[in-house]
Formats: C-alpha cells, structure tokens, sequence
C-alpha cells in the first residue's frame, strides 16, 4: 500500500455481510414463526373461531398456496391445531402455544401502561390551563422509562 493511498472500510470489513451466520428457522419456534406479518393475520383472524383454508384466504386476500405454506408454519411450532371435516381443513389457534407469547409481551405491559399514563396527565394539563403555572419543569421520576426529558 501507498503511503498517499487511503484506507477504507468496505461492509466486508466492518462484518455487515456475514454469509455463513445461521439464521434460525422460522420453525423452531413460536417467536420465529410469528415474526412474518402474514402469518400474525392469520393467527389474528383465527383467533374467534376455527376456520377452513378457503376462508382464509378470501378473508385476507392472500393466495392459496401462500396461506397453506404459513399454516404448515404456524402448525409445526404449534400455534394452531388442525382437524378435519371431511374433506375440508379447518385450523384453529393453539391457546396454550400462544401463552409464552403473552407472558413474553406482559413484560411490556408496565411500561406502556406508565407512558399512556404520562399522556394522559400531559393532555389533561393542556387541556385544563386554569392549573397552569408556567412551564412545566417536572424533575423526572425514577421510574421513567423513556429517554425524552418530558
């Protein structure tokens, strides 16, 4: 190299393009599985009432082949149930798998709870000027959990 010659990174360099990085499967678990949006409509619309293929697919716009692939999906890591009813595939949501989903996201709960919270006393505050005292140096509680000031 060049004393006059620049160094430069390429994503190469800096490990952006790692072609030999496992990517997990998108049946080996829940997680994984509802990472695709089609198959989280899917989950949601199952989620009343069990249903045929058929419904499915008119309901959401997707094509056929397309739905039965996220179904195989959504059954391999056991989030619906299938039965059937003489010639039809009727599928449902596996409640039971849903449930570490659920208990992963409860996690969350008490962090928007508190900033829905926040939102509320701010709106109420601008929407009640008679309490107004000037601006708003509120010193942040321990608690927060965002990073904004106010």
């Amino acid at each position: 190299m060049d004393v006059g010659e620049k160094k430069c990174l390429t994503y190469s360099h800096m490990g952006m393009y790692c072609w030999l990085m496992a990517r997990a499967a998108t049946t080996s678990d829940a997680f994984n599985a509802v990472a695709e949006p089609r198959r989280r409509a899917i989950l949601n619309y199952l989620a009343m009432q069990e249903r045929p293929v058929g419904e499915i697919v008119d309901s959401l716009g997707l094509e056929q082949p397309s739905v039965s692939k996220h179904l195989r999906v959504l059954l391999e890591v056991g989030l619906v149930n299938v039965r059937r009813d003489g010639r039809r595939m009727l599928y449902r949501t596996n409640a039971e798998a849903i449930r570490p989903l659920h208990e992963w996201t409860e996690t969350f709960e008490r962090y928007w709870r508190h900033q829905l919270s926040r939102v509320k006393e701010r709106a109420e505050q601008k929407s009640n000027p008679s309490n107004d005292t000037g601006p708003d140096f509120t010193s942040r509680r321990k608690n927060d959990h965002d990073g904004n000031k106010n």
